[in-house]
């Protein structure tokens, strides 16, 4: 089950150093490779997985035993343009209805970038193509194979998609 950490104090590979001595117990942070598209692994432990976000003073970090995607963002404006040219015609409707605040818009985004991240895809085709459930912060869902569960806090919004139904087990801010 996957464990996330959270700081804004440390950066993301300082957190993931602490988050593996943490969760697994190792004294020291193995060797550390990226696959074709750019995700990062241990080759000298496959079996263990994790992924890294870090925005502005905030990372992130989640550990599992399968592939696990995690995003964190600083909320902050972007150009106006771009929910609509990011978000999927229903993404963005719901996206609206809530008031087009850009922390509706993170919370989206944050959902994306935690599902290619899991997948190991990268954005390897546009954003409005990339499908997830709408969910509120706090909220855990599911959607093609995956559980999603977004998270916010004062500046901030941030997603964790872990494959099959697998839940978050714990979640850990260590500031």
């Amino acid at each position: 089950m996957p464990r996330l950490f959270f700081s804004d104090t440390v950066g993301a590979h300082a957190l993931l150093r602490e988050a593996v001595r943490l969760a697994w117990g190792w004294e020291d942070l193995p060797r550390l490779d990226r696959g074709d598209r750019g995700k990062p692994w241990f080759p000298e432990r496959p079996e263990r997985h994790f992924n890294l976000s870090h925005s502005g003073p905030y990372a992130l970090c989640a550990l599992g035993d399968a592939p696990v995607g995690a995003d964190v963002e600083q909320v902050r404006p972007r150009r106006p343009f771009l929910p609509e040219k990011a978000l999927s015609p229903e993404e963005f409707a719901w996206f609206q209805t809530l008031g087009g605040r850009w922390e509706d818009f993170y919370t989206l985004w944050t959902l994306k970038e935690a599902k290619v991240k899991c997948l190991g895809s990268g954005l390897d085709r546009p954003a409005r193509e990339i499908a997830v459930p709408l969910l509120s912060p706090g909220g855990t869902g599911t959607l093609e194979g995956l559980t999603f569960t977004s998270y916010a806090g004062p500046g901030w919004r941030a997603a964790l998609c872990s494959p099959g139904g697998t839940a978050l087990l714990e979640a850990f801010p260590l500031s």
